[in-house]
């Protein structure tokens, strides 16, 4: 329901009683002073939200709803019933699913397995490199499961060395649309390593430029042979991609390099990438592996090593922190699986996702092409969001794994003990915006509210656009955070217990 606040306001004992005669006059009849201001004054004498969104003329669309938490009232609603790109708020859904379907305990294993006799330390037949859906596995893991086989005994292999990947449908990119060469949409599969991204470096030099390819972590740099780099003296394109015989083969511009840098580039291969790394650390250990193969078919054998992850309920933690779409892809896709059926891509496992959510949390209106929001193409309404985080709340469940949302000056600087806290999941695409979650006005009172913004002609142009940073994107989406917090304000000034 629609909240309308007056403009007008009252000051009382503006009047003075006179007391006829030429000597005095009597005392007033009220004191002179004001009475003090509400908290909510502002609110009061400038309009409500639909009158701030007005104002601040942000171009596009605007669409956001609040409710109180313990009553489940709807507060305000702009246009709460429109249908808009969530964006990475639509993270909020994979992780409710991905709890109800597989637990917050649930840990991913990747394992390694020998497929034939194993014999005074002499793998017979294949050994397998298992992955079982794990976003987090990096090459520490894969150093450590070297380092597992190896203390179980394993110093030769006679066969191949695969990796399975069918746990999880392949998808060349999370979103096709997005260039090649953005490394927050690699490809995804039932195994990944370091988010599917590789590091690439150069250095400029006497003789041209140096560059390097490896899948770093936090203690190993290994080379990759499965991707590699060459500089090219031209100005545009910045990057090229194509698949040669198995190798994500790219070029860059020179132009575009500089003196020196690093950057994160998509895998493309995840399964050829991981078996890549895990060759190098098994060679590290004496244990030489023939170059990998991907296999989407697990058959038995011996476990020799195994690498579990954190609990779910960590993995989802971090995905709401740092926002990585590739930890969603995986998760929302596990769940799918975890329903009974394997899915058949990501779209149908979104699909699946979005009935689900209709179902269990009341968001008939929702329609999600993905897990992580990365698309454009996914709707989801104010209203349909604000009556999830509603549920959820009563139950404890998601709060606690949503990031707090830091309320900031005009200058852009944070505002320490500011009186409104905020947990809440951003949403960031060009011209695309959102935010949902929860606030905690100054006397305590709690609201669920979700706020959607998007110009999406503007973001269709800048789709054909070949900068990697379209024209006046940056703006946009800076006067779209400015209007979400001023809304956000006014819901904590206006809307008490």
């Amino acid at each position: 329901m629609s909240i309308r606040v007056s403009r007008r306001w009252i000051l009382a004992g503006l009047g003075a009683a006179a007391v006829p005669g030429a000597v005095s006059g009597g005392p007033p009849a009220a004191s002179l002073r004001p009475r003090m201001r509400g908290a909510d004054f502002t609110v009061r004498v400038t309009g409500g939200a639909e009158a701030l969104i007005a104002r601040f003329g942000l171009p596009g669309e605007v669409a956001c709803t609040v409710a109180d938490v313990k009553t489940g009232k709807r507060l305000d609603s702009i246009r709460g019933a429109a249908g808009m790109p969530p964006a990475s708020v639509a993270k909020i859904v994979t992780s409710l699913y991905a709890l109800d379907r597989l637990g917050a305990g649930h840990r991913f294993v990747t394992r390694v397995i020998a497929a034939g006799p194993v014999s005074n330390g002499v793998v017979q037949g294949d050994l397998v490199l298992a992955g079982g859906g794990d976003p987090t596995l990096d090459t520490d893991g894969l150093a450590d499961l070297a380092a597992q086989m190896k203390r179980a005994g394993i110093r030769e292999v006679r066969g191949r060395l695969l990796v399975y990947d069918g746990a999880l449908p392949y998808a060349r990119s999370i979103d096709g649309t997005q260039p090649d060469h953005l490394g927050y949409s690699p490809a995804v599969s039932g195994i990944a390593l370091n988010y599917n991204r590789v590091h690439f470096q150069w250095t400029q030099g006497a003789k041209g430029y140096a560059v390097a390819m490896d899948a770093r972590s936090e203690r190993y740099r290994p080379a990759v042979e499965m991707a590699r780099m060459r500089v090219a003296n031209r100005r545009l394109p910045v990057y090229t991609y194509r698949d040669q015989n198995g190798i994500d083969d790219w070029t860059v511009a020179s132009t575009a390099l500089g003196k020196g840098g690093s950057r994160w580039l998509p895998v493309r291969k995840p399964a050829l990438y991981a078996g890549d790394v895990f060759r190098t650390m098994a060679r590290a250990h004496g244990i030489v592996l023939r170059p990998a193969e991907v296999t989407d078919r697990l058959s038995g054998g011996t476990e020799v090593a195994r690498q579990t992850s954190a609990p779910l309920r960590e993995v989802l933690r971090l995905m709401l922190k740092y926002s990585n779409n590739l930890t969603a892809e995986m998760v929302g896709m596990s769940a799918t699986a975890a329903g009974g059926a394997a899915p058949r891509s990501l779209r149908a496992s979104a699909e699946e996702m979005s009935r689900w959510a209709g179902r269990e949390l009341g968001m008939g209106a929702t329609r999600l092409v993905d897990h992580s929001g990365l698309s454009d193409a996914s709707r989801m309404t104010p209203d349909d969001l604000v009556t999830a985080l509603v549920a959820v709340r009563r139950q404890g469940v998601l709060r606690p794994l949503l990031k707090p949302f830091p309320m900031r000056d005009a200058r852009g600087n944070l505002i320490k003990n500011h009186p409104i806290r905020v947990d809440a999941k951003t949403g960031t695409l060009y011209f695309v915006s959102g935010l949902g979650g929860f606030l905690t006005a100054p006397d305590g009172t709690e609201l669920a509210f979700a706020i959607f913004t998007a110009d999406l002609q503007s973001r269709a142009r800048s789709k054909r656009a070949e900068e990697e940073v379209p024209q006046g994107a940056r703006p946009w989406n800076r006067k779209s955070k400015q209007l979400q917090q001023k809304l956000i304000e006014r819901w904590g000034a206006a809307h008490r217990g």
